[in-house]
């Protein structure tokens, strides 16, 4: 049987992996754009210069030959055949499959703002590529806009700053990271920025460019009218499924591909994995839904049942944070506690009971326990600063008929 995986990330490599592990004789071919595998997580690392395009790496260097699978690095899917079960490719190529697997993963959103499509010092950081034209780009004493400060703008900016640039921050909301902190906490990690040079311009949107007589972009112009120096642009607002090619071949998509609880798509053997399907976008529930697409590309019947994503965690000048659930999110019937100190900040929202998110600044350890409640809606045996010391000792009982300690969530 001949599998094809489309896509050398965490969904598309942990399927690879463990198709070899399930069917040691089967054809396995993994095609990628990329030509090296390397960590998203990691991008940062890379730019910074603390570690090598390999020191990203997240397998090792003989995992395709050690496993006979067969890697070709370079190539994109432009199109799918269903009826002849070929994956198409530029150049008019394609491969027949017996099973494929689409993991392509997602691709940045480049906002329409004048200059940003079409100038080429306007760089996303989503991949090794993107990473590697920014190094190429990020010259001591340059001048970088990055245009978002979410997770992946700030990871950029941080990465900038290791190499003595000073960027520029543009967001659009009143704090950086609105999706992830809260407002104190977001100001915790602002003041540290800004203590190092990093400058924000919060609730402003780019609205305008200037640009050299090359087209490339030499100033960001903001709504209100201020103007931002710069060498090259960084693009963080946002990511969008990998789609694109499955047009009118029968896969439903409907923003991201849409699949079962198998991760099988519309269309008879072919799955999808990873940010692709939109099921969550955290590296390992993205190598969870490799394995499991891999095993029921095997011929096996595993669901995949933990679509639980909201969870973010961060270190920036060794303050560490950690979010679960939408710490935003806070209704009429909400709990809000908190607890602070010097040296930790802890927010929790409870609803009837249950813990629905919570916030660790400072400390986040023993922090296991958390995700396991909100994912679960376990009832709390408690509802005040308390649950900020819950471990899972709490939830257990003892019977004594049987001498057991019980597992008791009820």
């Amino acid at each position: 049987m001949r599998h094809i995986i489309i896509g050398a990330g965490a969904a598309g490599i942990s399927a690879a992996g463990e198709i070899r592990r399930l069917r040691p004789e089967d054809e396995i071919v993994v095609v990628s754009k990329d030509d090296q595998v390397h960590s998203r997580c990691m991008l940062h690392k890379f730019l910074s210069g603390e570690r090598t395009a390999q020191g990203i790496n997240f397998v090792p260097e003989d995992f395709f030959e050690n496993n006979r699978i067969q890697w070709i690095f370079g190539r994109s899917m432009t199109g799918l055949d269903c009826a002849g079960k070929r994956a198409l490719f530029d150049g008019d190529s394609y491969l027949e499959y017996d099973r494929l697997l689409i993991a392509t993963g997602a691709y940045y959103l480049v906002p329409p703002i004048p200059g940003f499509r079409e100038s080429e010092n306007v760089y996303g950081f989503r991949d090794l590529c993107d990473a590697q034209a920014i190094d190429r780009a990020a010259k001591k004493g340059s001048n970088a806009v990055i245009v978002g400060s979410g997770l992946v703008g700030m990871d950029a900016a941080y990465a900038l700053m290791e190499r003595g640039i000073k960027p520029a921050v543009v967001e659009m909301a009143d704090r950086i990271l609105p999706l992830q902190l809260d407002s104190g906490a977001a100001a915790e990690y602002q003041q540290r920025f800004e203590a190092h040079g990093c400058r924000f311009f919060l609730s402003a949107k780019a609205a305008d460019t200037r640009r050299d007589g090359e087209g490339r972009i030499t100033a960001v112009v903001l709504d209100d009218g201020t103007e931002l120096e710069c060498d090259f642009v960084i693009v963080a607002a946002g990511v969008r499924p990998e789609v694109r090619f499955l047009q009118n071949c029968g896969v439903q998509v409907d923003r991201s591909i849409q699949v079962d609880e198998y991760l099988r798509t519309t269309v008879p053997d072919v799955y999808a994995a990873g940010d692709v399907c939109g099921l969550s976008g955290i590296w390992p529930n993205a190598m969870k839904q490799g394995i499991t697409a891999a095993r029921n590309m095997c011929g096996q019947s595993e669901r995949y049942e933990d679509t639980y994503a909201m969870k973010n965690t961060m270190n920036f000048f060794g303050l560490p944070a950690l979010c679960l659930g939408d710490i935003n999110r806070v209704g009429a019937d909400t709990q809000v506690i908190k607890e602070e100190d010097s040296r930790v900040y802890r927010k929790a929202l409870v609803e009837n009971g249950r813990l629905k998110a919570i916030l660790m600044l400072g400390d986040i350890s023993a922090s296991g326990i958390f995700q396991y409640l909100i994912k679960n809606e376990v009832p709390l045996p408690c509802c005040d600063r308390d649950i900020f010391r819950l471990t899972f000792a709490d939830f257990y009982g003892f019977d004594k008929e049987s001498g057991k300690y019980l597992w008791n969530v009820g």
